[in-house]
């Protein structure tokens, strides 16, 4: 599934091989992570830029690799969910210290036009995990309960009320 992209637009590697991992994680739903090599035979299939760089396989071994200690790329684009699998980082994920505030995606401006609406899908696809994850763990699903015990009164008054009478 090539979609070699023609332009004067030199990619970084890094997103690149963003890129690919969306992809994959877009056509395989169904899957958590990736190997490796899934990722690097994406981004190879993809054609981006042709032909493949050297840099491609160490940036999805270890410098996109949010919880490794950088050496020396800093990004956060993908996080090894355990030896030899990757997926995408998302909000949350662990994170090796100095990689704080480093990428997570790439800019809009820095990649093809055939590839933008990956951005949203990645916002829509990190949203749509979060609120898996809030639903799915007890302590979370409580988020508000209670709420209505005060919500015709302010919550000052509320607490002032039950302790009316406290000496």
């Amino acid at each position: 599934m090539s979609t070699a992209v023609s332009s004067a637009l030199v990619i970084k590697v890094a997103d690149e091989v963003w890129i690919a991992t969306a992809l994959l994680h877009r056509e395989h739903p169904e899957q958590v992570d990736f190997s490796i090599q899934d990722v690097v035979s994406r981004v190879r299939a993809e054609g981006i830029e042709s032909p493949v760089r050297p840099g491609i396989y160490v940036h999805v071994v270890q410098h996109c690799v949010a919880n490794r200690p950088p050496n020396p790329g800093r990004y956060r684009m993908l996080i090894e969910t355990s030896d030899g699998r990757r997926r995408l980082y998302r909000a949350g994920d662990p994170c090796h210290p100095s990689r704080q505030r480093a990428k997570i995606t790439p800019a809009a401006e820095d990649i093809p036009r055939a590839y933008r609406y990956l951005l949203a899908w990645y916002r829509d696809w990190c949203a749509a995990l979060t609120n898996s994850a809030l639903k799915s763990d007890p302590l979370q699903a409580l988020w508000g309960s209670g709420r209505e015990l005060w919500s015709d009164e302010h919550a000052d008054d509320y607490v002032r009320r039950l302790r009316e009478g406290w000496e």
